[in-house]
């Protein structure tokens, strides 16, 4: 334990030497004075306000952190609403438009899909393909 820099050992120091320089009588009475002004310092405005201060001190770097941290999560929702591009839903539904006929002439139409074939699932892959390989086989003899 430290009070303002005087360990335990320094402070029995002290109170020895004052206790040989001042006396057993002289120093009840310096212990009371002493006692008295503290007292008067704990419960002055200006002792009151130095505690505050010191308060405000000591949680200094804990406040700027918070407000530190507030501030880059409204900079990160901002970004994260500016680059969000899902398009919001309109408030009402929207008005059918009129309905216009297609144009058929002088339009190009896109050509119709076709379905991959899909090879049958009791063979195996080997033997589908060994089986369409003699079908040219015997497709070149033919000619």
């Amino acid at each position: 334990m430290e009070i303002l820099g005087i360990g335990a050992p320094e402070l029995v120091f002290v109170i020895i030497i004052a206790l040989i320089v001042l006396g057993p009588k002289d120093m009840q009475k310096a212990g009371r004075s002493i006692g008295r002004w503290l007292n008067q310092v704990v419960q002055s405005d200006g002792w009151k306000a130095f505690q505050q201060t010191s308060r405000e001190l000591r949680d200094l770097p804990t406040n700027l952190m918070r407000e530190a941290n507030m501030e880059i999560a409204e900079t990160e929702r901002e970004l994260r609403k500016a680059t969000d591009f899902r398009p919001t839903p309109p408030a009402s539904p929207p008005t059918p438009s009129p309905v216009q006929p297609p144009e058929t002439e002088n339009s190009i139409q896109p050509p119709a899909a076709t379905t991959p074939q899909v090879q049958p699932e009791d063979k195996p892959e080997t033997e589908a393909v060994h089986e369409s390989k003699s079908e040219v086989n015997t497709t070149d003899q033919d000619a």
